[in-house]
């Protein structure tokens, strides 16, 4: 082997390709990310990069890209880790009394808006747009309200990678995503 072939051999790549003609993330835009989040995690400053932009972040995709299973697999490890540390340091900034409290406001809000009746838990889309399926919302709902109510079994990453359909009339997305977000930060609070 040439000294070429050797480092090109050398070199692997972090995630496997999308499948055949399938989509993927763009190669450099998740590699660019994830420099990013190694770099603000090594620097341990608190609010460098938050738990929630590491959520929030999306990629182009294109033909020839990453696969986005294992890519999204790797970003909630990584949300995961900086949520540990912003919780790390909100406890030595707060103390364990108010960051409690805190986290408990945020899950109680969530419950109430969770508690409303099926089919009025969120705002609406108008008739001639596309919105979250209202059935398939109300079904995470519940499922998420019965965790936060009584403790019933569901991970961050359950929460993270729900999908749902779009209906004319449906449930406003932007509404939806904001509370699940917020389940995955009170998830990730409790730790």
């Amino acid at each position: 082997m040439t000294e070429t072939q050797i480092a090109r051999s050398d070199r692997s790549t972090p995630f496997p390709d999308a499948p055949g003609r399938s989509k993927g993330y763009e190669k450099r835009a998740v590699d660019t990310f994830l420099e990013k989040a190694r770099e603000a995690f090594e620097a341990d400053e608190p609010g460098a990069l938050r738990s929630t932009e590491v959520r929030s972040a999306s990629f182009p995709l294109v033909r020839g890209g990453y696969a986005i299973g294992p890519v999204d697999a790797a970003l909630g490890r990584v949300e995961d880790a900086f949520a540990a540390r912003e919780r790390e340091y909100a406890l030595s900034r707060l103390g364990a009394r108010a960051w409690v409290a805190e986290t408990r406001d945020t899950a109680q809000v969530v419950l109430d808006r969770l508690s409303r009746p099926r089919g009025q838990r969120f705002d609406r889309v108008g008739l001639l747009h596309y919105g979250y399926s209202v059935d398939e919302v109300d079904i995470v709902a519940d499922r998420v309200r019965r965790y936060l109510a009584s403790g019933d079994p569901i991970t961050a990453e359950q929460v993270r990678s729900v999908a749902f359909r779009m209906q004319r009339g449906g449930y406003r997305e932007v509404q939806v995503d904001a509370v699940l977000d917020a389940v995955v930060e009170v998830m990730l609070a409790v730790g």
